[in-house]
């Protein structure tokens, strides 16, 4: 390393030369990983999940270095200085590598073994550069790869988003149930293919609506122990070559006590590192709770339709101006950006599972893109989540009065006729309603099928809806 007057410093690789700004952090390897990926403007450094992650990392590989009397005390410390750093969010800035890069996530790994060499230097009263001080590959790397670190930090990146989104979920949950209890004695009209079903409670569409979120959380809990295996002390393929002997358990064992997870080791560290199927996993569950929560959103978008000429079975809360051209109308605007956010999750599936499928022998050379659609769509959902929670699902209303007069009326009530009077029978009885003034009611006294306390017992809330209707005094 040489430097430059004043401005640049120069630093040396394999391939030549290159001039580095004096007081950078990041090193001649981000340098040409950031000219040779100017592919989505979007830097590493805006996954903070994923540099706390391989903060962690690095510094649980400096404690088991440093066990195995490979590194010097001054520079532990000054490495684990930087290492907590990363962790903590003040380094963000230097992690600049683009998200999608070639190389299976080398650039990523260099950025941060560079960052992490030259604050170290720092605190060592060192100018960025000094690698005869402290060398990003030879201490900073020391018994490591990109192929075990930088897997091992995506898995961590990941819990830590999906122990996010868990949460967020059963806020939802919550909020559902909530409305569950209030709309509990609204009976309404149920519908099967968008055509009057049976009778169902407005409580009951809202109390499935909560219980099929929690569904997710449960999944998603179930993803994290899966997640919580690692294949840290692998290096290249997993044989484990330049780590010592008991680096392995000791990095292992570190990195536990670092993150506060209890992480093993994988069986087989061969096939751990050139596995994907965890985050292939990861992504069909993610996948699974945005198309959930879509059709969440599908649903309340119909029974809020109108005001006047559609179902308006429920009011969503009015959130800002509909339309440029229409006064006063007013959209579901939060149902439809959370409909936004689940199809940018199905896209990024679809990426994730390519990138699976397109792995090779001892190595998966796309785990960048994997990394960055996992993180997006954990993150994009957490926030949809508390979204539609705080500013949509804790503001609904029931429409009472209309549904109550629309279910009145509605022909869907006569399933429940079928068992006394059967179904050839109810079905033309329908018919005839259908064709001209009469109430089913009436027609059924009329023709005296049943007389008045069999037809209202038949028609009795309870009966039609399976539910109890709520006591005054409880």
């Amino acid at each position: 390393m040489s430097t430059d007057a004043g401005a640049w410093r120069t630093e040396t690789d394999s391939l030549g030369e290159k001039r580095i700004p004096a007081d950078a952090l990041w090193g001649i390897n981000t340098a040409r990983a950031e000219e040779n990926f100017a592919l989505t403007g979007r830097p590493c450094g805006d996954l903070r999940d994923l540099v706390w992650a391989f903060g962690a990392v690095k510094l649980a590989a400096c404690r088991a270095n440093a066990e195995q009397g490979l590194l010097p005390e001054a520079k532990r410390q000054a490495i684990e200085e930087a290492c907590r750093e990363l962790m903590e969010g003040s380094l963000d800035e230097w992690i600049v590598v683009d998200r999608v890069q070639g190389g299976a996530g080398t650039s990523t790994n260099m950025n941060v073994n560079e960052v992490v060499a030259n604050r170290a230097l720092r605190f060592l009263g060192h100018q960025p550069g000094t690698y005869d001080v402290i060398d990003p590959l030879d201490h900073v790397n020391r018994s490591q790869s990109t192929n075990d670190t930088y897997p091992t930090a995506v898995r961590l990146a990941i819990h830590r988003a999906v122990e996010r989104l868990i949460p967020a979920l059963g806020r939802l949950a919550v909020e559902f149930d909530a409305r569950a209890a209030d709309f509990a004695d609204i009976v309404k009209i149920g519908r099967t293919q968008l055509q009057d079903a049976v009778p169902m409670t407005l409580g009951q569409e809202f109390a499935a609506f909560a219980e099929t979120v929690r569904e997710d959380a449960a999944r998603l809990e179930e993803l994290l122990p899966h997640l919580r295996e690692i294949n840290l002390g692998a290096t290249a393929i997993g044989t484990g070559i330049t780590a010592p002997t008991g680096y392995r358990a000791s990095a292992v064992a570190a990195l536990s006590e670092i993150t506060g997870l209890r992480l093993v080791s994988a069986g087989d560290l061969i096939e751990a590192t050139s596995d994907t199927g965890v985050f292939v996993l990861s992504s069909g569950l993610l996948k699974r709770c945005a198309v959930k929560l879509s059709k969440i959103s599908n649903d309340l978008r119909l029974l809020s339709s109108g005001p006047q000429a559609g179902l308006q079975e429920i009011v969503l809360p009015a959130l800002q101006a509909g339309s440029s051209i229409m006064p006063g109308k007013v959209n579901p605007v939060l149902p439809e950006a959370v409909n936004q956010v689940a199809f940018t999750v199905v896209g990024a599936d679809a990426s994730v599972t390519m990138a699976a499928e397109a792995g090779q022998l001892q190595l998966n050379a796309f785990e960048p893109v994997i990394a960055s659609s996992l993180l997006d769509s954990a993150g994009l959902l957490t926030r949809a989540a508390d979204l539609l929670t705080e500013r949509c699902v804790r503001g609904i209303r029931a429409n009472g009065e209309r549904i109550t007069a629309r279910t009145r009326g509605s022909l869907a009530v006569a399933t429940s006729l079928t068992p006394l009077l059967g179904y050839a029978r109810t079905a033309e009885l329908v018919k005839e309603v259908l064709s001209g003034h009469r109430t089913l009611g009436e027609l059924i006294l009329e023709r005296g099928l049943l007389d008045e306390e069999q037809l209202d017992a038949a028609l009795a809330p309870a009966n039609l809806t399976g539910a109890r209707p709520a006591r005054a005094d409880t």
